[in-house]
């Protein structure tokens, strides 16, 4: 077969609805969707995060074969282990006689610069377009960012709410009074509330034909997947997972989207959506997830503090984070503002942890490939950041256990909002807490062979020395913060007594990180 132009597809690209697949009739269009090596090497990924990719690029490569459009679906047994994606893209081109190579804008800088690198030096006519998913254009994300300067999620989020009529009233102002109802949906889950945590929607698809090939291609991987995939891998299931959401979860997420427990069956999933994936695979795209939302919100009695917490998640957050990648790559993958140098400890890998909260968010992570932004902000990125484990290692870390984990979310989350590294470019303060903050958003300290209540003992809760240790090693530039620069009178107030031993317990846990 010879065709004019050929059309990549990255993995996370699987978006139906764009404007490529509106003609119905293309026989002069080749589709390609590869799995590379290229793709699952550069950085250690969850078995679960490569299976649910792999299998949904099948999906989405049969339902264009279905559409009666040319596509072509190479797994690793199709490719050549060392392949790099410009090396495959010019073999296949010169094999079906190309004269054009098309793809969407990558949301990968690394994969940017690569494709930009090939177009500039290739035999045939290389053109990009764009993706068609985000609700901000790529081109205006400067009118938002800017290189090295802090931009106020808050502020951001108000401009999107106008620019796109989001939960506004007639006047052009801000449904039920408030822009952000935050401070409602801070709530731990009861005994009472456990037993009404709806069993979450997962799907059963039969893998084991993919495990075997990434077995066989020796895919380096860690964590846990069974022949049964639980995660959607079409853009179907992916509906049936927001409808389930809007119909059974949407009703409590805002008010429990903080909460965390280990006394539930369904203490990884609770009243999150799980969503992102199939968001961030394209197979949803992020403004219908909004109107859905909105016309739940409509027509159920549903609490407005529930709809807008979720919308700022998509509308407010997601398109945040993506404009502070990209005004600020590449410089900010090397970005260390607290000269963090610590590795990270082993039991990242295996959740063997005598700390009753790590063990839970990491063990889940590693049996589910997910956790919700509070395990990974407030449980092992608040343990990093007091502990100034290097932000290169929480990166690589983050960006292969968590099935949603693209390097433009992950990063911008990882070494900006949860280790501060970016030295304030998101966050307008470390996000550093002690014991107490875990105790009081989740039920993890009740079981835990740590004592919460102390500081000084060699039972005490490591986080509580922990958190101490981490402010007065960063006093001079944290105390002239007007959010935290007041925490440091409780420092001063304690006797020069319980300072020396709680200093001496955070430098001991420290010493024995493994040994937590």
């Amino acid at each position: 077969m010879q065709y004019a132009t050929l059309r990549f597809i990255f993995g996370d690209q699987l978006n139906a609805s764009h404007s490529w697949f509106k003609n119905k009739s293309q026989p002069d269009t080749l589709y390609v969707i590869a799995e590379l090596k290229q793709e699952t090497n550069y950085v250690k990924h969850h078995l679960q995060k490569v299976v649910a990719f792999f299998a949904a690029m099948e999906n989405f490569a049969n339902a264009l074969t279905k559409a009666n459009l040319n596509c072509l679906h190479l797994t690793l047994d199709d490719t050549q282990d060392d392949d790099s994606l410009p090396e495959l893209l010019t073999r296949l081109a010169k094999h079906y006689q190309c004269q054009n190579i098309e793809y969407q804008y990558p949301d990968e800088y690394r994969l940017k610069k690569q494709l930009a690198d090939f177009s500039q030096q290739s035999e045939f006519n290389v053109n990009a377009v764009d993706s068609e998913h985000f609700l901000l254009p790529f081109n205006d994300i400067d009118q938002h960012f800017k290189p090295n300067k802090p931009v106020k999620m808050e502020f951001f989020y108000r401009a999107m709410r106008k620019r796109f009529n989001i939960l506004m009233d007639d006047d052009n102002q801000p449904r039920g009074g408030k822009w952000n109802f935050d401070q409602q949906n801070r709530n731990k889950l009861k005994p009472s509330d456990l037993k009404e945590i709806p069993e979450p929607l997962c799907f059963g698809h039969d893998v084991s034909h993919i495990l075997k090939r990434i077995e066989k291609h020796k895919i380096n991987t860690f964590g846990e997947c069974s022949d049964t995939l639980i995660w959607p891998t079409t853009r179907a299931e992916a509906k049936q997972l927001l409808d389930f959401f809007c119909d059974h979860l949407l009703v409590h997420f805002g008010q429990f989207q903080d909460a965390m427990t280990c006394q539930s069956q369904y203490q990884w999933s609770l009243y999150h959506s799980r969503l992102s994936f199939a968001l961030n695979t394209k197979m949803l795209h992020p403004m219908q997830v909004i109107e859905q939302v909105l016309t739940s919100f409509d027509k159920q009695p549903i609490d407005i503090a529930q709809v807008e917490g979720f919308i700022r998640q998509i509308l407010g957050w997601r398109e945040y984070v993506r404009g502070i990648y990209w005004q600020n790559m590449p410089d900010y993958a090397s970005k260390n503002a607290l000269n963090a140098k610590r590795a990270l400890p082993d039991y990242f890998w295996h959740g063997k942890t005598n700390m009753n909260c790590m063990h839970h968010a990491i063990t889940q992570s590693l049996q589910t490939a997910y956790a919700h932004h509070i395990q990974r902000l407030m449980i092992t990125g608040n343990f990093c950041l007091l502990t100034a484990i290097k932000p290169s290692e929480v990166d690589e870390w983050y960006l292969g256990i968590y099935i949603d984990a693209i390097e433009w979310v992950e990063m911008p989350n990882t070494r900006g909002m949860s280790q501060f590294a970016d030295g304030g470019l998101i966050a307008t303060k470390p996000y550093a807490a002690s014991g107490n903050y875990i105790n009081k958003m989740s039920d993890y300290c009740k079981h835990c062979s740590y004592n919460i209540k102390e500081k000084t003992t060699e039972d005490a809760c490591p986080f509580n020395s922990l958190y101490w240790h981490f402010m007065l090693e960063h006093e001079q530039q944290l105390s002239q913060n007007p959010r935290i620069g007041m925490i440091y009178n409780n420092w001063y107030k304690q006797d020069e007594s319980v300072q020396q031993a709680t200093l001496k317990r955070a430098n001991w846990c420290l010493d024995n990180l493994e040994k937590l």
